[in-house]
């Protein structure tokens, strides 16, 4: 099999040629045909997280190795089983056959604690993300270490599924956490990029009454108007948080922050009302200073969000494919240039997703 893989920070990927690996117990093998350059792999190429006044996260201090193959948004067909795949379907778990094809959830934690008992698997404490931790998409072959990792396409293409891995349960997990909120009037989204424009369609599939964009680059606003935003405001502008605020046409009670900079949170918090909710999920990075008081006198809610849960994945698959939600813009980029993918993706190029086929 052949992988383009992180060497050395920052620089353009390695390829790499191994032997393809053969499945083992409960283990799936697939044969790559999508995986999506998530914003996430800029941080893990370059080497780590911005935490603002906490410092700098880097990867290698959470145990990711190099060369690493990066990739967790992931599509392909199935091509090999694990001996021990069929008693694990008997079992209950996911279907897996060969030649079929299945969008991966790679968010896999330990499958021993609590929280993965708890169904979310996500925020376990000794994760095993594809991608991150074990081999992902930007390889032409993907190991999976279970069938309830997989779930049908649900009629999408490879690659219209990819993204949904990351970028897709990543807006759903958001848009939850405001509740029904998002049925009784118009929230306000910081940031146009894959992750809000993946909002606005996921949106719109669970009966959202809409929402309000905000973003400082003229094309990334355009993108959202034509997705279906309700307005979309320059961040920078001087009237930004007016203009906001008249275009949602009553209070602003919701927030979801895909930037997750100093400047959106500050431009957050300013617009809630009392009672209002903050959810942010973006890793920009930067830090803020709260007056304190204000926060139980407005009654305010600050809350991260991470991805989403396996269950979570499936309902949103399910959601698509019932509401036939509108598809963000994607372009294909062959595996060779996965390196000038992320280049673009940082250099702010990318409307909407781009995505790795072979």
């Amino acid at each position: 099999m052949i992988s383009y893989d992180v060497t050395e920070f920052g620089q353009p990927l390695e390829q790499f040629e191994r032997p393809t690996p053969t499945p083992a117990g409960t283990e799936v093998l697939l044969r790559t045909l999508a995986a999506g350059v998530c914003h996430s792999d800029l941080h893990l190429w370059e080497g780590g997280y911005d935490l603002g006044a906490a410092g700098k996260l880097n990867v290698e201090d959470r145990g990711i190795k190099r060369p690493f193959t990066m990739g967790h948004e992931v599509a392909g067909e199935v091509v090999a089983l694990g001996p021990a795949v069929d008693n694990a379907v008997a079992s209950g778990a996911r279907e897996a056959a060969i030649g079929r094809r299945y969008l991966v959830y790679p968010w896999i934690g330990c499958g021993h604690c609590a929280v993965c008992a708890s169904g979310e698997e996500q925020l376990c404490m000794q994760p095993r993300s594809i991608g991150i931790f074990r081999p992902g998409g930007y390889g032409d072959h993907v190991m999976v270490p279970h069938p309830r990792y997989l779930i049908p396409l649900g009629g999408l293409t490879p690659a219209e599924a990819a993204p949904y891995a990351c970028s897709g349960v990543t807006t759903y997990g958001a848009l939850r956490k405001l509740g029904p909120l998002i049925e009784s009037q118009p929230i306000v989204l910081l940031g146009a990029g894959g992750l809000g424009l993946m909002c606005l369609t996921v949106l719109k599939a669970m009966g959202g009454r809409g929402a309000v964009v905000v973003d400082i680059d003229e094309r990334k606003r355009q993108a959202a108007l034509q997705a279906g935003a309700l307005a979309a405001v320059d961040g920078n502008a001087p009237d930004a948080a007016s203009q906001i605020a008249a275009a949602v046409g009553g209070p602003v009670l919701g927030v979801i922050d895909y930037v997750g900079g100093t400047a959106t949170v500050q431009l957050a918090l300013g617009l809630l009302a009392k009672g209002g909710k903050l959810v942010i999920v973006g890793l920009f990075g930067g830090d803020v200073t709260l007056s304190l008081p204000p926060i139980p006198m407005r009654a305010l809610t600050i809350q991260g969000s991470y991805v989403g849960s396996l269950q979570e994945l499936q309902e949103l698959i399910a959601l698509v494919a019932r509401s036939r939600a509108a598809r963000i813009p994607i372009t294909p980029r062959p595996f060779a240039e996965a390196s000038q993918a992320l280049s673009d993706l940082h250099a702010g190029r990318a409307i909407g997703r781009y995505v790795l086929v072979p």
